[in-house]
């Protein structure tokens, strides 16, 4: 297939991710009240479960000897990507602001390069670096909604380091994706959906125990098919699909634009006020990604 062809599907494939990852932020927010985190991740998992058995299991029965081979490397990419990253997503922001998360977020793109430097010697180009900084100002000029004063101000604390990890985790299980097994894209997704939902139980049973629970009313049910199909389901599949395409080092730049997205999206659904800065934070997350493109070492 034609190079051009094949960036134009995966900027494609990771644009649209950004923006359903963007999306599911913004159902974090209104799920305040009508459905508790643990909850939301457990039932979120079991409704993509549920579609992933009604749609695909065809292509499942046919790959199956691939997913007997492989199970627990693809429920590990559940546990890890899936559901790891999203508990220590969830329990960060109970003890730090949001802005801090968004900030912290922003260094997963650094994050992979590191990585896959120190386990690969994959070298990012000089443009790579400065694309990658562009875009880091773009998602800072989202957070502190224009005023980078207000960055000063900011405090670190536990809720910080759990986010921390968080990026650590996600940085890891899209550096592993390089050992993903050649399966048709279907049958890859469903094992790890089902080593989500396993994982997640025994922190629903946690949160249960903890008295923290909170059953889903009918918003919160929205919110959590939502989740299911398109940040969990159809967002997964486009990602890996992105980072197969591209590698790992290009994909992961495409996660600064989740903040802007994020921000656009809470604007329309919301009814938060739009500034001039989130166009001008926009502009240069996008910019920063064409830079970084542009400027590629040669595959």
């Amino acid at each position: 297939m034609d190079r051009s062809l094949v960036n134009s599907r995966a900027y494609f494939y990771l644009a649209i991710t950004a923006l359903f990852w963007g999306g599911n932020s913004v159902a974090g927010k209104m799920a305040v009240g009508h459905v508790s985190p643990m909850m939301l991740t457990t039932l979120r998992w079991l409704v993509a479960l549920m579609v992933i058995l009604a749609l695909m299991t065809p292509q499942i029965r046919r790959d199956w000897d691939k997913i007997r081979r492989h199970w627990l490397q693809l429920l590990a990419y559940g546990a890890v990507g899936f559901t790891m990253f999203n508990a220590f997503l969830y329990s960060a922001v109970k003890y730090t602001s949001a802005i801090n998360a968004v900030i912290l977020q922003a260094g997963i793109p650094m994050l992979i390069f590191l990585f896959n430097f120190a386990c690969f010697r994959t070298k990012a180009s000089i443009a790579q670096i400065i694309g990658f900084t562009v875009t880091l100002i773009g998602v800072l000029t989202t957070a502190a909604h224009g005023d980078f004063t207000s960055l000063m101000r900011l405090q670190f604390n536990f809720g910080d380091a759990l986010m921390i990890l968080a990026c650590i985790v996600y940085a890891v299980y899209t550096v592993t994706l390089r050992w993903k097994p050649a399966l048709h894209w279907q049958s890859f997704i469903a094992d790890p959906a089902l080593g989500a939902l396993l994982s997640a139980i025994p922190l629903l049973i946690w949160e249960v125990g903890s008295g923290a629970a909170i059953m889903p009313d009918a918003t919160g049910w929205t919110i959590i098919v939502y989740a299911a199909i398109f940040p969990s389901l159809m967002s997964q599949v486009l990602y890996v699909r992105g980072v197969e395409m591209i590698g790992p080092n290009r994909a992961g730049l495409f996660i600064n634009a989740i903040p802007v997205f994020g921000t656009l999206l809470s604007v329309l659904l919301v009814g938060e006020t739009f500034h001039p800065f989130h166009l001008a934070a926009l502009a240069l997350v996008l910019g920063g990604i064409a830079i970084a493109e542009h400027g590629r070492p040669l595959r």
